[in-house]
């Protein structure tokens, strides 16, 4: 593992060194919000967005003319409510949904009812068990188990009894301190590379910030595509990695002071 890195100079001489040709492209920017933009909370509800920061990202996305989107596991309802008034590119619960720069949304996976029995059987769950909160996303279900990580192991088992149920269209994610059943259907990987089809992202390369085992895929289409992937803390690994949200928004600024970062 690298040490932690937040000096956008630093991140752009690595990219130019794994692909040389590539030097002169200009970036696009990929972002996780939970765990990256923000600090996790005890609670999904209990995030908060600062001023500052949706200020730091209008200008990143000036910066970058307008090729910046939000690639997380929270539904596209939920990130405009967090992010409000302004309303993102945005790929919601893990790639299942995605609103295009034009505005068009995207939807893909069994329809949310095909969950019924597991919504039900997961609300049990964590009705029983102290500690655990059930998080119901519609096209995906969570199970967040932060306040009771002693349970880890038998909700482990539940959880996965559940998945094995619903049959291959569904798999089981395992992220921080939370397990999340969801159509194997897409994955953040998708949605990067669909936003990299289409203007403003196309032509460009890109960078995926992101802190969870749950954006490894996303790690590796851009690295595939030429460009750069930057992991928040020491959960995963990535071409390099910054130590906190905080050390993200110190990477956010010196992009947004550079403009299109060159070597």
């Amino acid at each position: 593992m690298e040490e932690p890195l937040s000096s956008i100079a630093d991140i752009s001489r690595i990219a130019s060194a794994a692909r040389p040709d590539t030097a002169q492209i200009p970036w696009c920017l990929f972002l996780d919000v939970d765990g990256t933009l923000l600090e996790i909370a005890p609670t999904p509800d209990a995030v908060r967005v600062e001023d500052s920061l949706r200020q730091l990202l209008q200008r990143v996305r000036q910066a970058l003319d307008d090729a910046v989107a939000l690639v997380s596991g929270r539904a596209l309802a939920t990130l405009d409510q967090l992010f409000a008034p302004q309303r993102w590119p945005a790929a919601g619960l893990h790639g299942l949904e995605r609103r295009d720069a034009a505005g068009r949304v995207h939807a893909c996976g069994p329809e949310a009812g095909r969950l019924d029995e597991a919504r039900r059987e997961c609300a049990a769950l964590a009705a029983r068990t102290p500690g655990v909160l059930f998080e119901d996303k519609g096209r995906s279900l969570a199970l967040h188990y932060r306040a009771a990580p002693d349970r880890e192991a038998p909700l482990r088992r539940a959880v996965h009894a559940i998945a094995m149920d619903l049959g291959p269209e569904y798999h089981l994610l395992e992220g921080n301190c939370v397990f999340e059943l969801k159509p194997a259907a897409t994955t953040k990987a998708d949605a990067i590379l669909a936003f990299m089809s289409e203007p403003p992202f196309a032509g460009r390369r890109p960078i995926f910030v992101g802190d969870d085992v749950t954006d490894l895929d996303g790690f590796a289409a851009v690295e595939r595509s030429g460009g750069l992937s930057v992991a928040v803390g020491d959960r995963v690994q990535a071409q390099v990695r910054v130590a906190s949200p905080r050390d993200v928004r110190a990477f956010l600024a010196d992009l947004a002071d550079r403009r299109s970062p060159t070597p």
